[in-house]
């Protein structure tokens, strides 16, 4: 039997927890929100379409009460506020820290040995306060970005040839937003190297759009993108609970790797039943070295900015 937890039924979490429903990744779902009757609603709805469906997953939700979450195996954490239109990731941090940290806690409480995915914004530096606060070993705390924008990027790619997504292979690393890092040289489409396909003036102006993914949609629905980020989240758990080993980008804390120290940033990884069973080390060229630092000192400005919060309360 497998238990997953996702924290916060809003749009990013009720369709996680829908496509974890759908694929059968687990047995058990529980959806927690704080606002009454949110969770318990959706979770309804996601069970109440499973004959039509035909899957056997079952859901449930549940208002503040973490003692239905109790030894779930993994927990995916999206609670916080939504980006509204002209608000960066960095505007959310004072309020959604404090929401990160006060959640980890009680997933902590109930569930020790589970593996958390963070999923809440400004990402990498919500990451590194789950990890704070958790004291898991950092293989056991990682954030969902690089699935999500490789997605846009290797949809975006796909539009452009006019070909089969399913035929895009894409690698980013770096943090979630404007410095994160798309290898073109790392980008495929039926094995052929993408720069073969699409001219570079091309290539630069989807890696351009890929980086402002979120803030498209954000100007578009005036407020947060959910079924790309969510069926990003259920990947990454399908990816753990049935210890698929996916090769794929998540965010974790790097202890030396690409010559960065007690920085959270999207990395390439093998995703299994212990968390990140491997972490992945590419050989970069000098410019993309450059770009993965610069990357690393804007998310490090904002650990900072987090670091005096903390200190403060």
């Amino acid at each position: 039997m497998s238990k997953v937890t996702v924290i916060g039924a809003g749009n990013v979490g009720a369709t996680c927890a829908d496509v974890l429903a759908y694929r059968e990744v687990a047995n058990e779902i529980v959806l927690l929100d704080i606002k009454e009757g949110i969770a318990e609603g959706k979770a309804l709805d996601i069970f109440e379409k499973s004959p039509i469906d035909c899957y056997d997953s079952r859901t449930y939700g549940v208002t503040n009460d973490y003692t239905r979450t109790a030894n779930s195996d993994v927990v995916v954490i999206t609670s916080g506020l939504p980006r509204k239109p002209g608000m960066s990731r960095d505007d959310l941090i004072s309020v959604n820290a404090g929401i990160v940290k006060s959640v980890t806690e009680n997933v902590i409480k109930y569930s020790p040995n589970a593996i958390i995915i963070v999923v809440s914004n400004p990402l990498d530096v919500m990451t590194y306060q789950a990890h704070l606060t958790s004291g898991l070993p950092r293989h056991r705390v990682i954030g969902m970005a690089g699935i999500l924008d490789t997605a846009r990027y290797r949809a975006f790619i796909a539009e452009e040839l006019n070909c089969s997504v399913k035929d895009v292979q894409a690698m980013l690393l770096g943090g979630h937003g404007d410095t994160m890092v798309p290898l073109v040289r790392y980008t495929t489409v039926g094995g052929i190297p993408v720069t073969e396909l699409i001219e570079m003036e091309k290539l630069e102006f989807i890696v351009e759009r890929t980086k402002r993914g979120g803030g498209e949609c954000v100007k578009l629905i005036g407020t947060s993108a959910w079924y790309a980020p969510g069926s990003a989240a259920a990947q990454m758990v399908e990816s753990i609970l049935k210890d698929q080993k996916r090769v794929v980008p998540v965010c974790m804390q790097l202890k030396g790797e690409y010559g960065l120290t007690d920085v959270y940033q999207g990395v390439p990884v093998v995703l299994g039943k212990n968390g990140v069973e491997r972490l992945i080390e590419l050989k970069l060229t000098p410019d993309e070295q450059a770009l993965m630092d610069k990357s690393a000192k804007a998310v490090k400005e904002v650990m900072n900015v987090l670091d005096k919060l903390n200190s403060q309360s």
